[in-house]
């Protein structure tokens, strides 16, 4: 993620105003808005700025202020759920409920159903009442309980839903297509000069929201994934010849399908989308694997080799490019590889991507969804809007949406990261 050109303006939360109410909270670690948290964490780029006359650039550390926007008494908050399943969102809904209500004594919490279809009265979706009771076990259950959709919507009419209610603050849990509507929800509330305020939790099972070191969800899913690579490498070594092929999420960004082949020193091949390759150098160097070594397990992110397939040139309803399926290519193609040469082989193929997007999350991602609910809370508050919680640097931090969505956060395919998949497999570099 290059910076070079980003000035601390790009850094700054927006706030309603001027913060007059105090804190019903007693006895806590208060966070005044001085309070800064450094982007960079090499010297030289600090230095380097320094040296150009430019500030370094810094995060709003999150966390409660002794005064607050809104008066507790009299504002109705809303949460809204988008996009695919990940594990841990019922954690993050919950921590927003109990720190609304124990925290501040907000009384009125309303759970949007079907993402921001449930902010549009023609769908029919009536909110649900969000109190302490209801959401006290959901984290014990994976999805969410609001439900969720894909797709734009009028951002006036979400507006409109919105001031009935009395809602002032709205919390967007969701990924890069779910923030970007949440900015224009913003948007459309300052045009008609209203104090509501937008507060995104940042969801991608992918990792690849940009200025965020990481996102609920995903230790789980490399957790749940390395039972998949798991079972396919048994599968290997119980057939002669035998290939366990193991497809993960990742459209664009390859983090699970990355961190899962060095949680198990098995996989012998990750293949993702930033890191091309070329079906005779796969096909070739599998081949002499399995005859020096009887066996192989192989990895593929679902966004990896797409320039190796006829996709549809379809979108889905947030407007994401419909991908060619990476997984039955390759198994098409091993197989017809090895069939040619007269290579007896067996190959199993596992697509785990349904069962990890379900599931509960662990207990790291359940307290990281707790902290992420708790500062989500804070920053509503506090009339903070127009951005998200972040973790930066092992610090919650305001982000600005504009900012978080301004790239896709990838796996550099020269850097460190890489260079350690690349040790742990034993694949070439180049395929």
């Amino acid at each position: 993620m290059s910076s070079k050109n980003l000035t601390l303006k790009d850094f700054e939360a927006h706030c309603l105003g001027v913060n007059s109410y105090p804190s019903p909270m007693a006895s806590q670690c208060f966070c005044d808005s001085y309070e800064r948290l450094l982007y960079h964490s090499s010297f030289d780029e600090i230095q380097q700025r320094v040296a150009d006359n430019m500030e370094p650039l810094s995060f709003e550390v999150a966390g409660p202020r002794q005064k607050i926007f809104f008066d507790p008494a009299k504002i109705a908050c809303g949460i809204v759920t988008c996009g695919g399943l990940c594990p841990g969102t019922n954690d993050v809904i919950r921590a927003i409920v109990m720190s609304l209500h124990h925290h501040y004594g907000v009384q009125n919490i309303y759970g949007f159903r079907y993402g921001y279809e449930g902010l549009v009265r023609s769908y029919g979706h009536p909110p649900l009442n969000l109190t302490t009771e209801l959401v006290s076990r959901i984290g014990e259950s994976g999805g969410t309980i609001l439900g969720s959709s894909r797709g734009h919507q009028d951002p006036a009419e979400m507006v409109s839903t919105l001031s009935e209610l009395n809602i002032g603050i709205l919390f967007t849990i969701g990924g890069d297509g779910t923030l970007r509507g949440a900015a224009k929800i913003a948007e459309e509330i300052a045009r008609q000069g209203k104090s509501i305020s937008v507060i995104g939790i940042p969801k991608t099972i992918d990792n690849d929201i940009s200025y965020l070191q990481t996102t609920f969800g995903f230790e789980t899913a490399v957790s749940e994934a390395r039972r998949s690579t798991y079972a396919a490498h048994t599968e290997a070594l119980g057939a002669r010849n035998g290939v366990g092929l193991v497809k993960l999420m990742g459209r664009d960004s390859g983090f699970i399908a990355a961190y899962t082949a060095m949680a198990d020193c098995q996989v012998n091949y990750c293949l993702i989308p930033e890191s091309p390759f070329t079906l005779p150098g796969l096909l070739e160097d599998l081949e002499k694997r399995i005859r020096q070594r009887g066996h192989a397990v192989i990895v593929v992110a679902e966004g990896a080799g797409q320039e190796l397939m006829t996709a549809s040139g379809q979108a889905d309803a947030s407007g994401n490019k419909k991908l060619a399926d990476i997984g039955v290519f390759l198994k098409e193609k091993i197989i017809a590889h090895f069939s040619e040469i007269g290579l007896e082989m067996t190959l199993k193929y596992i697509d785990p991507s349904y069962t990890i997007r379900s599931q509960p999350a662990n207990p790291h991602d359940t307290t990281f969804c707790l902290s992420l609910g708790q500062n989500a809370a804070h920053a509503g508050m506090a009339g903070r809007t127009n951005m998200v919680v972040g973790f930066w640097n092992h610090q919650f931090v305001h982000v600005p949406i504009k900012l978080a969505t301004s790239s896709r956060k990838k796996i550099d395919p020269v850097g460190r990261l890489w260079s350690s998949v690349i040790s742990s497999t034993g694949q070439p570099a180049k395929l």
